[in-house]
């Protein structure tokens, strides 16, 4: 009898020990592993200003940007038998290299899996910067068609509005694509206008980016004290871009690495320039986590909120 009982006790202190073991997994299951809570990796804050220059001739186009977190990406486009190669020169031109395949697919995938954004609980749209390299008229014409299977992950215009979607494309390049563009009543694509627009009465509808060469506008190249007219300058141009609710880039910056790169890019951030350009994914994420307060980094001098949102595209 005094055996039954003892048996009897160490069953139940067993079942007890099951049942709190149990709890505690389960426990651990809803909250996860304290040290798996440590070691699990938070996801980078998306960079902004980051653009991605001639995007596609890194070895994973697209998505080597995105790993970096960069929010813009260029690809050149050439109109070949009806189809949108992407390569800077014709020449170099393959068949296999679509927009859609290199980009276009790539993104929509993203957004299905990240229910709705290109990063993952980031809002804003990525930018998709089109550069024709081809007749722009008939090239922007395919491209339509080829952003239509796409329109419900794109900004879009329409009835006088815009609809913000995960990607906003913009169409740079020849522009011949200009014409095509304002007459069509919906669209899936916007333009990237030139400095003389920042004094167009073209909507932000229509133009909500503004690219202009460096060495058209400035002479300084981050060697020296920036000369206090051109700063002006600058500060005026990105001021002006701003109230006309549209973006400014600039291409063909210094893009060596150096102390004259690392002066240019913080006087870009200093005036709020919207994106800067980079061949180099490395070297501007780690610019821009340190210094830009929009990606999380500090810097000295001016502060205050970024470019006015109210634009049509952000």
């Amino acid at each position: 009898m005094a055996s039954l009982t003892t048996r009897r006790t160490a069953a139940a202190t067993l079942a007890g020990a099951l049942v709190g073991a149990a709890g505690w997994a389960s426990t651990l299951s809803a909250a996860g592993s304290p040290y798996a809570a440590q070691d699990r990796p938070r996801p980078k804050r998306p960079l902004r200003r980051a653009h991605a220059h001639n995007d596609y001739l890194h070895e994973r186009p697209l998505l080597d940007a995105l790993d970096h977190g960069f929010t813009s990406f260029e690809a050149d486009v050439h109109l070949v038998e009806g189809r949108l190669l992407v390569a800077h020169d014709l020449a170099d031109a393959d068949p296999a290299r679509t927009l859609e395949a290199l980009y276009l697919d790539p993104l929509a995938a993203r957004v299905r899996a990240h229910h709705g954004s290109v990063h993952p609980g980031h809002r804003r749209p990525v930018h998709l910067l089109v550069d024709i390299k081809t007749q722009g008229a008939a090239t922007y014409r395919e491209l339509h068609r080829r952003l239509h299977p796409y329109r419900r992950m794109l900004s879009t215009y329409g009835g006088g509005r815009v609809r913000l979607g995960a990607v906003s494309a913009v169409v740079s390049g020849d522009r011949a694509a200009r014409a095509p563009m304002a007459a069509q009543r919906t669209r899936y694509a916007f333009l990237d206008g030139r400095l003389p627009d920042l004094a167009s009465p073209a909507p932000p509808s229509l133009i909500p980016l503004v690219s202009a060469d460096w060495a058209d506008s400035f002479t300084w190249t981050g060697t020296g004290p920036f000369p206090r007219a051109e700063r002006d300058a600058l500060h005026a141009l990105v001021r002006g871009a701003h109230r006309r609710g549209r973006r400014l880039r600039f291409w063909g910056t210094p893009d060596a690495p150096g102390p004259a790169r690392d002066a240019l890019w913080h006087a870009l951030l200093d005036a709020r320039v919207d994106h800067v350009n980079t061949d180099d994914l490395d070297a501007l994420e780690e610019f821009l986590r340190r210094y830009d307060p929009q990606a999380g980094g500090r810097r000295p001098g001016r502060s205050g909120p970024g470019p006015a949102d109210g634009g049509q595209i952000t």
